[in-house]
C-alpha cells in the first residue's frame, strides 16, 4: 500500500520491527530451461590482468586463501562447478578459476556467470547464452541468460548443475543491495537446494564494512534481481553471512524452497582469517579488482551508494564515462557554481565537496562538475546524498523528474531504491518533500536490522 500521509512515529516504529523480524527470520509465519547452445562466444574475454605486487604479512586471508592453506579439504573429491567473476581471485591476485583448476585432488568441472560474465566481457545488463570457455575448454553456464527456470530468469536449472556435487561461489559484493551478485548468490542458494547439490561460500570483505548499514530497506512486492533481500541499501553483511540470512529466513528475502528442502540442504562457508567489522578496505591490505566496468576502484564502491540512487532520474550525472564515475556530480542543465551552493549549504556528515573536471558520458566534452570526497568516514551516511540530489533535482528542473519520467523508469526507480511510498511523496511534493522525516525513519529501521542481523554474523 502506497503512504499518502506521514504516519506517527510509533506506528512507523512498530511496523518496522515486525517487518524486521520478519525479515530476519523471526517470525512463526512462513511465506523449462531449454539447452541454451554449446559453442564458444564470438566475445574474446580480456586478458587476464597483471597479479599485484606481494603485500606484507599478517593481511586478510580471503575465503579462497583459507581454502588452499586447508590443502582445498572442503572441496577434494568432488565434482564442483564455480560462479565467479573477474574480482574472483585470491590475495595473490590469481584467478579462484585457476587456483581451482591446478588444486590436487579436486575436479572442476564447469564454471557459473552472473552479469558481466567469469571475466566481466558482458556490458551492463546485457544477456549472453551458454558457451565453451575459450581458455580453459569449460563449459560457463549463463546465470544471465534471460532463459527463465521456474519464472525465475537468473536461476540454475537441473541440467545446469546435473554434473556436479558442489557448487564453490567466489564472488566480490559491493556492500550495496542492488549490485546484483548477491542476487547471484541467493538464487544460486536456492537452486543447490533444490537440487540437492552442496553450495561452498568462499567469504569476502564488504568493502564498505560490517559496520555501515544506511539507506531505505526494500518493500516486498519489489523484489527482483536488483533487489533479492530485504535488506537496507547498504546491508553491512559479507556474502558468507547474507547466505546464511537467506538460508534461515523464511520471510521474503529467504530462499524460496520446501521446509525438506531447507533442512536438507548442505551450505558450506569458508570465512576470511583476519577480518573484522571496523576493518576499511585500506586496513585489508587487498588490492581492490574490478568487479564490473562501472566498479573498477574502491573510490566507485564508495560512490556507488552515494550517487546512483539520486541520478537515476532527472538531469543530474554521476560521472559516469569518466574517471571519477560515481563520485563526480554534474547536471544537464544547472551550472556548476548553483549545484556546489545548495549542497555545501546541506553540511552532509563526512562529505566535503571539490570542482573538478567531468566530461560528458556521450559527447566527451569537458564539464566542471563537483567530487564527492569523503572527509569523516565514521560519520559519512552513505545514501543520504543520492536523497539530496533527488530533492534538489525537483527543485532546480523545470519538471518534477519523477513525475515526468515514463512508468517504467519509475517502477526501475522503486525497484533499486527500495520504498514505492518515498516514491509518491517525491512525486507528490517534489521540493517540498520532508527529507528528514525520511531519513530519520530509515535510520532507525536501520538499527533495529543491524542489531537483529547479528545472528548472521561470521566476524566481530
Amino acid at each position: 500500500m502506497v503512504e499518502n500521509a506521514r504516519v506517527s512515529p510509533l506506528k512507523v516504529l512498530l511496523t518496522l520491527f515486525t517487518a524486521t523480524l520478519g525479515l530476519l527470520g523471526c517470525s512463526a509465519s512462513q511465506p523449462t530451461r531449454p539447452a541454451a547452445p554449446v559453442a564458444p562466444l564470438a566475445v574474446t574475454p580480456k586478458p587476464y590482468f597483471t597479479p599485484p605486487r606481494a603485500e606484507p604479512a599478517g593481511r586478510v586471508m580471503l575465503g579462497i586463501d583459507v581454502l588452499e592453506a586447508d590443502g582445498f579439504a572442503a572441496v577434494k573429491g568432488k565434482r564442483i562447478g564455480l560462479l565467479t567473476h573477474p574480482a574472483g581471485v585470491n590475495r595473490n591476485g590469481l584467478s579462484t578459476v585457476e587456483v581451482l583448476r591446478r588444486a590436487p585432488g579436486v575436479k572442476l568441472v564447469a564454471l557459473y556467470a552472473g552479469e558481466h560474465g567469469v571475466y566481466g566481457e558482458f556490458p551492463f545488463e546485457k544477456k549472453y547464452p551458454d558457451h565453451i570457455d575459450p581458455r580453459t575448454g569449460l563449459m560457463v553456464y549463463s546465470l544471465y541468460s534471460g532463459v527463465a527456470y521456474k519464472g525465475k530468469s537468473f536461476k540454475a536449472s537441473p541440467a545446469q548443475l546435473k554434473d556436479i556435487d558442489a557448487l564453490v561461489v567466489d564472488l566480490q559484493d559491493i556492500g550495496t543491495r542492488s549490485y546484483t551478485f548477491i542476487s547471484a548468490m541467493k538464487l544460486a542458494l536456492e537452486a543447490c537446494f533444490e537440487n540437492g547439490k552442496e553450495i561452498i561460500i568462499l567469504d569476502r570483505p564488504n568493502p564498505l564494512g560490517g559496520l555501515k548499514v544506511d539507506g531505505p530497506p526494500l518493500d516486498a512486492p519489489w523484489m527482483s534481481y536488483v533487489g533479492a533481500f530485504r535488506v537496507p541499501y547498504v546491508h553491512g553483511l559479507t556474502m558468507g553471512e547474507l547466505a546464511r540470512l537467506a538460508r534461515e529466513s523464511h520471510a521474503p528475502g529467504g530462499i524460496d524452497v520446501t521446509e525438506t528442502q531447507r533442512a536438507a540442504g548442505k551450505l558450506t562457508i569458508i570465512p576470511m582469517r583476519g577480518w573484522t567489522r571496523s576493518m576499511r578496505w585500506s586496513e585489508t591490505g587487498l588490492t581492490w579488482v574490478a568487479t564490473s566496468n562501472g566498479i573498477q576502484d574502491f573510490a566507485a564502491v564508495q560512490g556507488y551508494p552515494m550517487t546512483g540512487l539520486g541520478t537515476y532520474l532527472g538531469g543530474f550525472r554521476s560521472g559516469v564515462g569518466s574517471q571519477h564515475i560515481f563520485r563526480g556530480i554534474s547536471h544537464k542543465t544547472v551550472a556548476r557554481e548553483v549545484i556546489e551552493r545548495e549542497l555545501r549549504a546541506l553540511n552532509l556528515p563526512g562529505l566535503q565537496f571539490r570542482v573538478i573536471s567531468v566530461p560528458n558520458a556521450r559527447s566527451g566534452q569537458p564539464a566542471i562538475g563537483l567530487y564527492a570526497e569523503i572527509s569523516d568516514y565514521d560519520a559519512w551516511r552513505p545514501t543520504e546524498l543520492s536523497f539530496q540530489l533527488m530533492r534538489l533535482a525537483c527543485k532546480l528542473e523545470p519538471k518534477n523528474p519523477f513525475t515526468a519520467a515514463k512508468v517504467g523508469e519509475q517502477n526501475g526507480f522503486i525497484r533499486h531504491m527500495g520504498s514505492e511510498a518515498f516514491m509518491r511523496a517525491l512525486q507528490r511534493d517534489g521540493a517540498r518533500v520532508d527529507l528528514e522525516f525520511w531519513l530519520k525513519q530509515w535510520r532507525e529501521q536501520a538499527r533495529v536490522y543491524q542489531e537483529l542481523s547479528k545472528r548472521y554474523w561470521l566476524y566481530k
